[in-house]
């Protein structure tokens, strides 16, 4: 199955389900995701069960061969269920309860909601366990999407008191992990810790943190409940959910792990900067790394944009070409089935402007056409590389920890940490270089580079193991605010950057929060003397064995190291002490992969991405044009086209806008 369609036959006559399913498999539709918002319609009432409308669809679309993935509908708990327990609404984080309507209406730790749940999720799996159309599962859909700032009710209270009961055992070990101490916060027992209700002032950094991986763990096993259900009565089949990118509410390394592998929600036209139309190539590539990165393996793409999106406000329309465009880049990135949102645009509710291949009218136009025509000219060539990834050379660490603490003390009002990591995304990402994002379990053994923005939070075995890796061979570039607490969420007492400064030759004893001042460095090494401003924080750093790359050139601290190199061991540890323009961050990460050989794909023009997909001594390179216009490239002699050889003249590659060309590469 390589490309299918989210369908929902409910909102649609049953006349039209069949006509429906032969467009599909003409466009090349193999398989769809049915009934993730249909609890009401599949259990109109308590224990009245209606699955015979979801069983004919099923069979319509199986009778063109079209296989079936079912979403578990727990993000829309029908009206009787809230009418029966109306404690199963969310309470906002200033104690007001929400009401029914739009979707994830539920506390997802609450008890009576869990019961329904297991209840209900047991009959439907059991009901389509044999069904032999039905491959797999999808739990809920989007975990997080609408609790932007988390339910604060008395079960979620509740639950977040057993939780810290079971971390810390004690009450006498929290308050002094959190520091309790200050501000007469010092409590007796578990139950009186608040939930982070609005204070007259803040709520202890600790206590937040804490609350915030409380959140992401209390989906995780929401997740885990009806996963464990699924496998009990549907072993045969898959079980996925589809995750949003850098979305921040769950840690996607935990919610990965229960799961056979990661589905994605892709939607360019979200990642746009400014007043371009052109959505970002990078930051759209980011979000499908990173999802790579879940697993590392392929994924799925469980909603790829297929018109133009919005609600009340609706987004730009996709240009010609760009849904070709953006399905490509998905599969160049590790998709190995890229499923489009939706099948038909609806005709009313919420999301009757969120549109899918076919218009209002259901007719096909325009956008048909170019998914199908995307979906003949990829699918003979993806059986090639499917199951593999690009085996990247460099590796990017991504903490949700890390992006909480940031989230809760930024200290710049403008410092960011997914924009950050993002920032030295963006040098390989235009270098045309492949790299990973891993999490800190992961083995760093693999790249000869590694990227480790803003480790506020470290604890003796992360900085033990990244002091392996670097001994034995690895070049390691940390950055600042590295080693600043413990991963309580408390200030370690120690000089910064604590017990990795070794690896690293520095010692920093005072910085500079750049809000009204303005700081720019010089590179200093070899003949370069470029200079460019920098922003939001200087980390003051002595020199302590290390060399310096660039420094300051203005304030108390002028002509002090900005960025460090300093040889340890077997290996290298550069420091990065302030957050760098464009410019001179392309010519730190390029000083960086040019110690340790790693090689670009191929040098590209402005806009044009350069993707490859590794299985065995074969590189399937695609490259693809983010521009709205034609673009000429060179291409070397050894490589043969697979895909867009009407565009090949010789070695000239002429790409128009919006277009794509797949080589072969063996080395």
């Amino acid at each position: 199955m390589k490309f299918g369609v989210d369908y929902y036959p409910e909102h649609w006559p049953k006349e039209r389900w069949a006509y429906d399913a032969k467009l599909m498999i003409e466009t090349g539709i193999e398989v769809v995701r049915l009934a993730e918002f249909a609890w009401a319609k599949l259990e109109p009432e308590f224990g009245k069960f209606d699955f015979e409308w979801l069983d004919e669809a099923i069979e319509i679309l199986s009778k063109e061969g079209i296989k079936v993935i079912l979403g578990t509908p727990t993000p829309t708990p029908p009206v009787w269920i809230i009418e029966e327990h109306p404690d199963i609404l969310p309470m906002d984080v200033n104690g007001t309860r929400l009401g029914f309507g739009g979707r994830h209406h539920d506390c997802q730790s609450n008890e009576n909601y869990l019961n329904h749940i297991r209840r209900f999720v047991r009959i439907m799996a059991k009901h389509y366990s044999n069904n032999s159309h039905v491959v797999g599962w999808q739990i809920d859909n989007e975990f997080g999407n609408s609790h932007q700032k988390l339910c604060t009710c008395d079960s979620c209270k509740h639950a977040f008191h057993v939780w810290l009961e079971k971390k810390y055992t004690t009450i006498d070990k929290l308050n002094e992990a959190w520091g309790t101490v200050f501000w007469s916060q010092t409590y007796n027992r578990f139950d009186q810790i608040p939930a982070p209700l609005p204070t007259p002032n803040a709520h202890n950094p600790a206590l937040l943190l804490d609350w915030k991986r409380f959140a992401s763990d209390l989906i995780v096993e929401f997740q885990k409940i009806q996963i464990d259900i699924v496998r009990e009565e549907c072993p045969n089949h898959f079980i996925t959910h589809n995750f949003m990118g850098f979305f921040d509410k769950t840690d996607y390394f935990d919610l990965a792990k229960d799961l056979d592998f990661v589905s994605h929600d892709q939607y360019p036209m979200h990642f746009r900067e400014g007043s371009d139309l052109t959505p970002s190539p990078m930051r759209s590539a980011a979000a499908l790394d990173l999802i790579r990165g879940m697993k590392q393996k392929p994924f799925w793409i469980m909603e790829q944009q297929s018109g133009p999106s919005g609600w009340e406000v609706i987004g730009a329309t996709p240009r010609p070409g760009q849904l070709k465009l953006w399905t490509y880049q998905s599969i160049a990135h590790g998709a190995d089935t890229v499923v489009y949102f939706r099948w038909r645009t609806c005709l009313f509710g919420t999301e009757e402007y969120w549109h899918g291949i076919l218009p209002h009218s259901g007719e096909p136009s325009r956008r048909y056409d170019e998914v199908k025509k995307g979906i003949q000219d990829i699918s003979p060539v993806m059986d090639e590389f499917k199951g593999h990834t690009s085996e990247a050379e460099a590796g990017i660490l991504f903490s949700y920890d890390q992006e909480w603490a940031f989230q809760i003390q930024p200290h710049h009002p403008d410092l960011n940490y997914v924009k950050h990591i993002q920032g030295y995304y963006k040098a390989f990402h235009e270098a045309n270089i492949p790299v990973n994002f891993l999490s800190e379990e992961e083995d760093f053994s693999k790249y000869k580079l590694l990227i480790a923005p803003l480790m506020f939070l470290m604890t003796p075995e992360l900085e033990a193991k990244l002091e392996k890796y670097v001994a034995d061979g690895g070049h390691l570039v940390l950055t600042m605010r590295t080693g600043v607490k413990d991963w309580n969420n408390a200030v370690a007492p120690k000089t910064l950057p604590g017990d990795i400064s070794q690896v690293v030759g520095i010692k920093i004893y005072d910085y500079d929060c750049l809000r009204e001042i303005k700081q720019d460095i010089c590179w200093t090494k070899g003949e370069s003397t470029d200079v460019e401003d920098i922003s939001k924080w200087c980390d003051i750093i002595t020199l302590d064995g290390a060399e310096a790359l660039a420094v300051y050139r203005s304030e108390f601290y002028q002509g002090t190291p900005a960025i460090t190199s300093n040889s340890y061991k077997g290996g290298v540890g550069y420091y990065v002490g302030t957050e760098l323009g464009p410019n001179m961050m392309k010519q730190f990460v390029g000083y960086a992969v040019d110690k340790v050989d790693i090689r670009a794909i191929m040098a590209t023009p402005v806009g044009v991405e350069a993707v490859r997909r590794r299985k065995g001594n074969t590189d399937y390179v695609f490259l693809l044009n983010h521009n709205g216009r034609t673009v000429e490239l060179n291409i070397p002699s050894d490589w043969n086209v697979s895909l867009g050889r009407e565009f090949v003249n010789g070695d000239k590659l002429n790409l128009p806008a919006y277009e794509t060309a797949l080589f072969t590469v063996k080395y």
